[in-house]
């Protein structure tokens, strides 16, 4: 047995609600596997939400939705809606460290590369961000990196339509007893605020985010 969070959408605060479902998991690293603890945990999910729509986010899941949407594979776009960096890339290069960073030449590799990149271990507590130029605290501790997600998924329209077709979320390979950010949370985020109208509000700069989407100044 194995316990993952699933993040469920809501027209009240806190707009996004995590879920923690015990499932049957199955040990294996192939995709096959994966895929066969995804379905696991879905079906556990189910029996108690059967009016749900849910979606797993990430390189293994089954709809190619969920697989476009891994911060591996999402863009940031500039301006002009050019394809920048990952999602991934853009994050790891954004960290600041007691003893280094931001890496910003790790916006141009793979976001495989970006995420194991040895300086990231060795650079002592991350104590803030920079992404281009403008600076974020650390806390909330997953508030930079859900800005970022939810930034670079408005840019992408098609995507961000498609979207709301669903209204829960997994990431199966997020164990929050070993990690803070997950993508399937900032999908969440994205579709909650979009429904209760306060997407456009809080994307206006990041205090407002910090405001409706963490409740702090």
């Amino acid at each position: 047995m194995a316990k993952r969070p699933v993040y469920i959408v809501s027209d009240t605060k806190p707009y996004c609600k995590c879920k923690m479902i015990d499932f049957e998991y199955s040990k294996g690293t192939s995709i096959k596997q994966k895929q066969k603890n995804i379905k696991s945990l879905h079906e556990v999910f189910m029996v108690s939400n059967p009016n749900s729509k849910i979606l797993e986010i990430s390189s293994k899941s089954e709809n190619p939705l969920g697989v476009a949407l891994s911060a591996f594979n999402l863009m940031v776009k500039n301006k002009n809606g050019e394809d920048l960096f990952s999602v991934e890339a853009a994050f790891q290069a954004s960290k600041v460290f007691e003893k280094g960073g931001p890496y910003t030449d790790l916006l141009y590799v793979s976001s495989k590369e970006a995420k194991k990149d040895k300086r990231l271990k060795t650079s002592g507590s991350i104590i803030g961000f920079n992404f281009q130029g403008e600076e974020f605290i650390s806390r909330p501790k997953t508030f930079f990196y859900s800005w970022l997600y939810i930034n670079a998924l408005i840019s992408n329209k098609e995507l961000a339509e498609a979207i709301m077709d669903f209204d829960a979320f997994t990431d199966m390979e997020f164990n929050p007893q070993k990690s803070l950010n997950c993508q399937a949370e900032a999908v969440a985020l994205f579709v909650a605020l979009k429904k209760n109208d306060l997407l456009e509000k809080a994307l206006k700069d990041k205090n407002s985010f910090r405001q409706i989407v963490y409740f702090v100044d």
